[in-house]
């Protein structure tokens, strides 16, 4: 991480599911740059600890707020703004993952996904926009997937919901560049986080979680598992005047892997 750029000084930065996992990293990213950064997630302790870990580099806030319930979000961007005067910067980096089918997969599992990963990154630029007109322009930088593109077996509604963050990462792009607000979207491979250990847990078989993170990861060209804040340098390139003219994007950081032809071997 590098934080000699001071490349978000001045700036004001909300991370949705910014208290786990590629929204962590980002937001101690952003903080290390010189943003007061806002964060929100569902577990107290996490939020409350990723708070004290951002305030050793300056100002932060942190709410427990369920996506899915937008007065909530409403408030909490709301309450961000007023302590901090505006808003330059939204992540979106909340997000579950379930698997199923389309058989397999309940109406309630289905609802749960989209509603957490899709409909709740609308609802965040929904709030976000009119507060990144004011500031003359901002950047968005939505968490997507490589499942948005190249599926794995048994993730219909994760991947549909990766799917759509993409699109609708285009369409804000589209739709609010006249005002210079862009909006980017990056799409991880595997990523060393909660979620893939938890993932790794279910799916070890006989084999130790550690090694079926490691088999996941020699599926990479570069051999390995993504680190939080390898991804969160992406993000906060996308998110800083560096990027002022990349709009509408989506950014792989995948260590080669939908490079490869699965016709051949990559060695």
């Amino acid at each position: 991480m590098n934080q000699s750029l001071h490349d978000f000084d001045g700036k004001v930065a909300i991370v949705a599911g910014g208290s786990a996992g590629i929204g962590q990293a980002a937001a101690h990213r952003l903080a290390a740059g010189g943003a007061s950064v806002a964060v929100c997630g569902i577990s107290s302790d996490e939020v409350d600890a990723t708070v004290t870990e951002l305030c050793e580099y300056g100002d932060a806030r942190g709410a427990v707020v369920d996506v899915r319930d937008e007065a909530a979000a409403a408030e909490f961007v709301r309450a961000t703004v007023q302590a901090y005067g505006g808003l330059d910067v939204l992540v979106y980096s909340a997000g579950v993952q379930r698997y199923g089918t389309v058989e397999t997969t309940s109406r309630e599992l289905w609802n749960e996904v989209i509603d957490i990963n899709l409909t709740g990154c609308y609802v965040m630029a929904k709030l976000a926009v009119p507060h990144l007109r004011e500031r003359g322009g901002g950047a968005i930088v939505n968490v997507s997937s490589i499942q948005a593109t190249a599926a794995q077996a048994a993730v219909a509604a994760y991947a549909v919901s990766k799917a759509g963050i993409t699109a609708l990462t285009r369409s804000i792009a589209v739709d609010y560049a006249a005002e210079n607000i862009r909006a980017n979207a990056v799409c991880p491979g595997s990523v060393d986080t909660p979620m893939l250990r938890w993932a790794a847990e279910r799916f070890k078989g006989e084999r130790t979680a550690e090694e079926t993170v490691a088999a996941w990861g020699s599926t990479h060209p570069l051999g390995r598992v993504a680190t939080s804040a390898e991804v969160a340098e992406v993000i906060a390139f996308l998110a800083s005047d560096r990027a002022s003219f990349v709009t509408g994007a989506d950014y792989r950081v995948d260590g080669g892997v939908l490079a490869v032809n699965p016709a051949s071997p990559i060695n």
